[in-house]
């Protein structure tokens, strides 16, 4: 039976430089405007709904997919440019 080695690149960072996320950093500015907060908060309202509720097939895929895709929209307007 033939060995198979497979080679993956290996990143090293220097362990005194903390690495941030750009992404993550983006996200919280991102989800301080307005709009998005406002879906954010329409999600947690649906969230609390249906979790108050014992017998409910109602879901919040809706609100989330919404909020989700609103947030990654804003996000994608700066993240590539940070990235190396």
């Amino acid at each position: 039976m033939a060995s198979w080695k497979i080679w993956l690149p290996v990143v090293k960072a220097d362990e005194e430089e903390d690495l941030v996320d750009p992404q993550a950093t983006l996200r919280e500015k991102c989800q301080a405007k307005g709009h998005i907060e406002s879906l954010y908060n329409k999600y947690q309202e649906c969230n609390d709904r249906v979790n108050g509720r014992s017998k409910t097939s109602e879901t919040c895929m809706e609100e989330l997919f919404d909020y989700v895709a609103e947030l990654d929209h804003c996000v994608a307007h700066s993240l590539f440019n940070k990235l190396k």
